[in-house]
């Protein structure tokens, strides 16, 4: 009786996992369930996607049940897809650590990983914003990982505060009186900026932008999230060469997510509210310098005020369809944060102009 009884519990489990791998999607159904290649709620929250030889790989926190869940439990998860609608469980891209001396041990924050192919080193590099653990948000580091293959496990080498001693980059336009100042900062940000000065600069949410000639950058907001910073990693991608710019200075902006269509760059934001939406923000430029214009929220319709109930983490062009793109963003659950969600929605251009309408069911064009 018991042999059965085994028997049917296998069978079961079986049909169950064949259905699971049956199923295949066909459109996307933003703040939905999306369920991977074994049946399961996708892994892969304040994350970014890299497209490498055709395939697609989805990279992002593992949560875990409850808010602990907001703590790194886990690590780094990584998907693959090659149509963007179903994902394969390619396992954690980059594990927490259990040696407690490790920056990234068990329990520390690792948030809003994004990783890039450097074609000269051939290596895929990993940056994120890392909190150390116990110490709430005060430690405000970038940390960055490479591997060799994308979906072998990253090796951990470093977090830090970027460009310790230097000081920002101004376009031709802005008057000398107008430059920060540390003998007397004009306002709370500069303060920031000052205070931090010595040790480098606060890194918290952020996006990492390979532009058109192999040049990286790095998008972090700073200066108590009171200010973003962009800038330029080394050509290995694993440090800062110490050039940088601030944008947007004293309006507390978050999420950065940075793209480029015939020769504008675009970046999506959001206010600084905790885990509750917001509405989102976005600016243009034809220079990656600057100076960058703030545009307004780019979200209309029902919901557009609050960015639909999610936050962004990262733009993606559409798969072979030149200058479309798709805004990938997340419905935090931080009191369960295995529950969040997803919103990937496509953003609409009227000129040099984009907005984001949200829909319940959508495709890709063909």
């Amino acid at each position: 009786m018991k042999q059965i009884f085994n028997l049917l519990l296998f069978l079961f489990g079986f049909i169950v996992k064949m259905n699971a791998q049956q199923t295949k999607l066909t459109a996307f159904t933003p703040g939905k369930i999306w369920k991977d290649d074994k049946g399961v709620h996708i892994n892969a929250h304040g994350g970014g996607v890299l497209a490498h030889k055709g395939v697609y790989y989805w990279f992002g926190e593992h949560k875990v049940e409850g808010e602990i869940g907001n703590t790194a439990q886990v690590g780094v998860h990584c998907y693959s897809s090659k149509d963007l609608y179903n994902w394969k469980d390619e396992g954690i891209a980059l594990p927490v650590s259990s040696d407690a001396n490790s920056d990234i041990v068990k329990g520390s924050v690792i948030e809003r990983p994004k990783v890039v192919y450097n074609k000269t080193t051939k290596k895929f590099v990993m940056w994120f914003h890392l909190e150390l653990k116990g110490k709430g948000y005060a430690a405000a580091r970038t940390g960055v990982a490479v591997a060799d293959k994308v979906t072998d496990p990253f090796v951990f080498i470093k977090s830090y505060r970027p460009n310790p001693g230097a000081m920002p980059i101004y376009t031709a336009d802005v008057l000398d009186s107008e430059k920060l100042t540390c003998a007397a900062p004009a306002n709370k940000s500069d303060g920031f900026f000052c205070r931090d000065l010595a040790g480098g600069q606060m890194a918290r949410d952020m996006t990492v932008f390979v532009d058109d000639d192999g040049k990286a950058y790095h998008i972090f907001s700073s200066e108590e999230n009171f200010t973003l910073h962009l800038a330029e990693l080394t050509p290995d991608y694993l440090s800062h060469t110490g050039k940088f710019t601030r944008i947007y200075v004293g309006e507390q902006t978050e999420a950065p997510a940075l793209f480029k269509k015939n020769g504008v760059y675009y970046m999506i934001g959001s206010g600084c509210t905790g885990w509750a939406p917001n509405p989102a923000r976005w600016f243009k430029t034809t220079s990656i310098w600057g100076p960058w214009t703030f545009m307004g929220n780019p979200c209309v319709g029902d919901g557009g005020n609050k960015t639909f109930g999610g936050q962004g983490t990262f733009v993606l062009p559409m798969p072979n369809k030149k200058n479309e793109f798709i805004f990938m963003a997340d419905i935090w659950k931080p009191k369960n944060a295995i529950d969040g969600r997803y919103l990937w929605l496509p953003i609409q251009f009227e000129g040099d102009k984009l907005k984001i309408e949200y829909k319940e069911q959508w495709e890709l064009k063909k």
